[in-house]
């Protein structure tokens, strides 16, 4: 029952719920963005959702937009701001997510959803990532977001994706509170967000 109707009736009223309660956050961090910034002050890019079917993705923006002579976007750690580093390490970029939630594209817990380019370098088992609902957070996330490995972080994707529940959901938000406020896993040792991923070795 959870999964075929419950999860989705809880999505739906959770994130409603949250969007109204939050709406004077929303303003204000909208408001920082736009000044520290500029625009746009919401960020969308397509990504992958149940069954790989593409959706947009909504956060506030925490990066600038420099370029190179060339054009091409500098590194992550360049655009990444203090203030963006903040947003991220609260959160609270990632708030405008509520709205797809709110449509069905995502779920309050479930796989994180990456980049498209991502679709052709997944094995079959990683692929399973997919059979659900991509969530704000997951287990993945709440485990030790950024600092583990791609190849950790998919097995987690595919272990919730086999086992969740209403209480091993609630279980996974309580672990994201617990790393929010620690401030755990917000990069990598080696990037600032994670290392793009290139497929997994010995398939």
């Amino acid at each position: 029952m959870y999964r075929l109707f419950f999860k989705r009736f809880l999505d739906f009223t959770l994130s409603l719920t949250a969007i109204i309660l939050l709406s004077p956050i929303y303003i204000i961090v909208a408001f920082l963005v736009r000044t520290k910034l500029g625009s746009p002050v919401i960020f969308t890019q397509d990504r992958p959702g149940k069954d790989e079917k593409i959706f947009k993705m909504y956060k506030f923006r925490s990066m600038t937009s420099e370029t190179d002579e060339n054009g091409n976007l500098l590194p992550d750690e360049v655009r990444l701001t203090s203030f963006g580093k903040k947003l991220r390490s609260t959160s609270l970029d990632e708030l405008p997510e509520l709205f797809n939630i709110l449509k069905g594209d995502m779920s309050i817990v479930g796989p994180r959803p990456l980049l498209v380019q991502y679709l052709p370098l997944y094995n079959e088992e990683q692929r399973h990532r997919h059979d659900v609902r991509p969530g704000l957070t997951g287990l993945a996330q709440a485990s030790g977001r950024n600092a583990l490995s791609w190849e950790d972080k998919f097995k987690l994707d595919v272990e919730y994706t086999r086992k969740y529940s209403f209480l091993f959901d609630i279980k996974v938000i309580l672990m994201t509170v617990k790393s929010v406020i620690k401030k755990e896993g917000i990069s990598s040792d080696t990037s600032a967000t994670m290392e793009e991923f290139r497929g997994t070795s010995n398939v």
